[in-house]
């Protein structure tokens, strides 16, 4: 008996030690989408509880009043009941149709394409899903990075998303919803920071065994210093063209932050591009070419 109590207090030990470590980022955004996800959650799951709990005090309930020896009332007879068939179907159906109606609402109102209503005019980011690294190009400020973002506090944020192979997913769990990145396609996602912080970003959907160090910072910065990162990252001598974009799509592992003070402004639109079906087989026949070569 001593021996059952000591392990069940060591795992409840081991429990708390490793959910201390857990920061909640969902239940703790810093951002009008995150805030909003997390509030329509929050009443989403209070609304089913009004199923859940009750139903669960009724099973002990039953079991208790209903027991052998219990002076409950012996009915053999009885097979139907309007008052339990109207809380029966009743008030699952009323559920249904609140949640049906918070659901339809929410939808909406955060579709991700959806532009946020801001006196302050978006920022632009494509991203292009690499493996295993992200590629982060500004094109209004003529600069890229890999595995780093800034973004000024308070301004609204379209990132255009795509992949340049396997599908993946992008996710800032302290801003908002994660949206998948694929060959071949812009998807589009607008995020606001409101407060000033370092938040980490992540892939979130397994693309290969690199995928875990698919994680990069996402710095939320007054204007000033937003304006001082990019000079900073101007400085790089390097520029992101078709023979760096080359060397980026080679397969690694935990990449290395970088920065690229130059671009192409066609690279992110040539990513995309070289997946339709005259381009893509342009691709396949060069690759073709390049293979006969090295044998």
């Amino acid at each position: 008996m001593k021996m059952k109590k000591t392990i069940s207090g060591a795992m409840l030990l081991l429990t708390a030690l490793l959910l201390g470590g857990c920061d909640f980022a969902l239940f703790a955004p810093e951002g009008e989408i995150g805030i909003n996800i997390r509030n329509t959650m929050f009443i989403t799951v209070g609304t089913m509880l009004l199923v859940v709990i009750p139903t669960l005090f009724l099973t002990v309930y039953f079991a208790f009043k209903y027991r052998k020896g219990a002076d409950a009332e012996y009915e053999p007879e009885w097979e139907h009941s309007n008052k339990i068939e109207l809380f029966a179907w009743g008030i699952p159906i009323a559920i249904i149709v609140v949640l049906a109606t918070i659901t339809y609402i929410a939808t909406h109102r955060l579709d991700p394409r959806q532009p946020i209503k801001s006196d302050k005019a978006p920022l632009t980011i494509q991203v292009v899903a690499l493996d295993w690294k992200w590629l982060f190009i500004y094109p209004e400020e003529q600069i890229a990075t890999i595995n780093e973002i800034a973004v000024p506090v308070d301004r609204p944020v379209e990132f255009l998303i795509t992949s340049n192979s396997t599908m993946n997913s992008f996710f800032i769990p302290r801003l908002g919803g994660q949206l998948y990145a694929m060959a071949g396609m812009e998807n589009r996602l607008n995020l606001v920071a409101n407060k000033v912080g370092v938040y980490r970003g992540i892939s979130s959907n397994y693309s290969g065994f690199g995928f875990t160090g698919m994680r990069f910072a996402v710095h939320s910065v007054p204007d000033a210093k937003f304006g001082e990162w990019v000079a900073k990252v101007k400085t790089s001598p390097q520029k992101l063209d078709a023979e760096s974009y080359a060397r980026l799509e080679q397969r690694s592992r935990d990449h290395k932050v970088e920065y690229f003070g130059q671009i192409d402004p066609l690279q992110f639109k040539n990513v995309i591009e070289k997946y339709n079906p005259v381009n893509a087989g342009k691709v396949v026949k060069a690759k073709k070419i390049e293979h006969e070569e090295e044998k």
